[in-house]
């Protein structure tokens, strides 16, 4: 996609995320300042429990920035109402599906929700994009089987065929490759490289794997103890961004290969 066109998404603007309540305030990461912009994959990585989820939640909408200003299409999150963000952002979680008796069609059929009446009754347009997902998540076969029926990996990409069925700007998954061995991680990630050039469509996702997320994305968002940062792989490892982000005494980052490595 020509970067001439593209026009930022979602933009985070000097926001501070955490927890608060009555008696205090736990801030988690401070001073976040980043933009996603159109026809991006983007990687949001950094060490357990350094508040990747948290950073997530918070740009959602699940719970309430500490302070700073997130704008979805150059509009304050705040300003929307919950069906006007679901037109706009999509989210795939990492909790497992409650209800594993529906088929793949009504599972995918629920991303047609925002654009269906209160009986969510699925006319002519919804059918033709729950069919456009399936066939760009390459799942048509597996449409009338039950949830239950299938493996990690083909579920998977049952709910990003959901949040594709959306039809909305912007797609957040949390952690989208847990449960999948290094084979289903290359391909869901490769599946959403591939999804951002045919659709246009921006995508952010949270992983734990640094080494793909260098390989596949056009931007990183790297949460570190002390600062969050943002740019393209390349300018990251130039940075030395990822050489400080786990500690020294049993893995190093290999500046030529752009991977991790055990140290020996």
């Amino acid at each position: 996609m020509s970067l001439i066109n593209q026009h930022v998404v979602l933009n985070a603007d000097n926001l501070f995320v955490g927890y608060k309540t009555h008696a205090s305030k736990t801030i988690i990461a401070s001073n976040i300042n980043f933009e996603l912009k159109q026809g991006e994959l983007v990687g949001l990585v950094g060490v357990n429990g350094i508040g990747k989820s948290t950073l997530l939640r918070t740009l959602t909408g699940v719970q309430n920035a500490l302070s700073g200003t997130i704008f979805l299409n150059g509009k304050h999150l705040q300003a929307f109402t919950n069906i006007e963000v679901a037109k706009v952002m999509s989210v795939v979680l990492t909790e497992r599906i409650v209800t594993k008796n529906l088929s793949v069609f009504e599972i995918i059929a629920l991303g047609r929700h925002p654009y269906t009446n209160w009986l969510g009754n699925l006319h002519k347009i919804d059918h033709a994009m729950i069919n456009t997902a399936m066939s760009q998540t390459n799942i048509e076969n597996l449409k009338h089987k039950k949830c239950f029926e299938l493996s990690d990996g083909q579920l998977q990409k049952v709910m990003i065929a959901r949040a594709l069925a959306q039809d909305t700007d912007l797609i957040i998954l949390d952690e989208p490759t847990t449960h999948l061995d290094m084979y289903h991680k290359v391909s869901a990630l490769k599946l959403l490289q591939n999804l951002v050039k045919d659709t246009g469509k921006t995508i952010l996702f949270s992983s734990h794997e640094i080494d793909l997320a260098i390989q596949l994305c056009d931007k990183m968002i790297v949460m570190t103890e002390h600062e969050v940062i943002s740019g393209s792989p390349r300018a990251l490892i130039e940075k030395g961004t990822f050489e400080n982000l786990f500690p020294d005494d049993m893995i190093v980052f290999d500046n030529k290969t752009k991977n991790f490595r055990v140290k020996k």
